[in-house]
């Protein structure tokens, strides 16, 4: 169980967790804006319960600012392009400013799905077969089957995803992805039962199991109240579950985790996992998957962004 006290947890040469002042960012220019805003409005309300202080910027352009006198930059809830593919961690370095979460690197790769896959591969982590289109006029390759998933290289949140049946959706869902990058990652379909795994200081949390009512977990059923169910801690064996989990925390190492993240894994009929991608800022309104994980940990959703903040703060000394 995390403290809830901050005063009891002070480090050494930086300010003690209760006299913080907090810059959160939220918004932002990305598809995601509107999520990052939902996101805020639980992770503001969390930390000043907790005794910061929190001044709220939105960077949806370049004239954003931090203040003097802030302590730690807080990203939880910026999502998407410019706050996911560590454009706005490398500002942030090179203003010598703390901020939470993965580094600019890190974050760049996970952002970028092709890039994510080329570690995981390096790594030996299982993913899924991929290929890599860049023309909306690119016909459907030989060698495949259907289904496969569409998906743009770099974007979050299930944005421009497209699940293809057959031959006569090919065209159409290649175009539609490709309206949301150049570039668009085609996946072979994994079969099987949709999980996440959070990874909270390098520690994997419960996994949790994702069961849409109808259809795939889309952007519509990833946010439409009621359209998903989740169970957490999902009902697998033992030997299963510490698979997934151990298949998380390899492809959150290969990309250069720190802090903490989201891996998204299927598990194949066979219960082997496949891992998709790594989120390295996951969703946190206090429903969230990422809240859901830490939840079931025993985690509340105030002590695990306590937790988040006293990681970047330790960075500071």
């Amino acid at each position: 169980m995390i403290d809830t006290h901050p005063e009891s947890k002070k480090v050494a040469g930086a300010p003690t967790p209760r006299s913080l002042m907090i810059a959160l960012m939220a918004g932002g220019p990305s598809a995601e804006r509107e999520v990052s805003l939902k996101s805020a409005v639980g992770v503001s309300r969390a930390l000043r319960n907790l005794g910061h202080r929190v001044i709220e910027i939105d960077p949806k352009d370049e004239n954003w600012s931090v203040p003097e006198g802030v302590d730690v930059v807080c990203l939880m809830p910026l999502h998407g392009t410019y706050g996911e593919d560590g454009t706005i961690q490398q500002i942030l370095e090179r203003r010598g400013l703390a901020y939470t979460g993965c580094g600019a690197e890190a974050s760049r790769i996970a952002f970028d799905k092709l890039a994510t896959k080329e570690k995981m591969i390096a790594a030996e982590i299982p993913t899924a077969r991929f290929q890599v289109f860049d023309s909306p006029d690119a016909g459907f390759p030989g060698g495949w089957n259907f289904p496969v998933v569409l998906k743009p290289v770099c974007q979050g949140s299930s944005v421009g995803l497209q699940f293809v049946d057959s031959i006569d959706q090919w065209s159409g869902a290649l175009r539609k992805s490709l309206q949301f990058d150049t570039r668009v990652l085609m996946e072979q379909k994994i079969e099987g039962r949709e999980t996440t795994v959070g990874i909270l200081e390098n520690r994997a949390l419960p996994v949790v199991e994702i069961r849409p009512r109808a259809g795939s977990y889309d952007f519509q059923n990833k946010y439409t109240p009621g359209a998903s169910e989740y169970f957490c801690p999902a009902d697998f064996s033992p030997e299963i579950t510490a698979s997934i989990q151990q298949a998380a925390m390899g492809a959150y190492h290969s990309i250069g985790g720190r802090d903490y993240a989201r891996v998204d894994v299927m598990v194949d009929v066979g219960g082997k996992p496949v891992v998709l991608e790594v989120n390295t800022l996951p969703g946190m309104t206090e429903t969230s998957l990422m809240p859901k994980a830490a939840a079931a940990a025993g985690i509340s959703y105030e002590e695990l962004c306590q937790k988040i903040m006293l990681l970047a703060m330790e960075r500071t000394v």
